[in-house]
């Protein structure tokens, strides 16, 4: 089994909005991921959390946040991959585009997906998806 605290992986948006709101398990999870090896997220997450921002105040937050991460961009294979696995699941499975990019991230940088949401990428080979809490 995959140890959430300390293997690298990307750390999906909704762990990021739960820390936010200052859930505990999102705190300490992002906690052992920063001291472990560095919290990596999707160009993708860091724009749906500045588009959730309501003020000045909070788009400072979240900015501030922003810079303790690395975050990745979407590259162009990124896009492509994110392109087929649309064409494979949306359908079916209801994939979303900002999903799809952050998927596609995932797999380029060959890193586990860690996400509460877990069934908005399970359908996806190849992709370890992990719940942390």
């Amino acid at each position: 089994m995959v140890s959430t605290t300390s293997a690298t992986g990307l750390i999906d948006t909704d762990i990021l909005i739960d820390a936010a709101r200052g859930i505990q398990e999102a705190i300490l999870f992002l906690n052992d991921q920063q001291a472990a090896s560095g919290i990596r997220i999707s160009l993708i997450s860091a724009m749906v959390l500045i588009a959730g921002c309501r003020n000045r105040a909070e788009l400072v937050r979240v900015q501030q946040s922003l810079q303790q991460m690395v975050l990745l961009p979407v590259s162009t294979a990124a896009s492509q991959t994110a392109y087929h696995l649309m064409e494979s699941f949306f359908l079916a499975h209801r994939l979303v585009i900002p999903d799809a990019l952050i998927a596609a991230t995932a797999l380029e940088h060959n890193l586990a997906l860690y996400t509460k949401n877990v069934k908005h990428f399970q359908m996806i080979p190849a992709l370890p998806v992990i719940r942390p809490y």
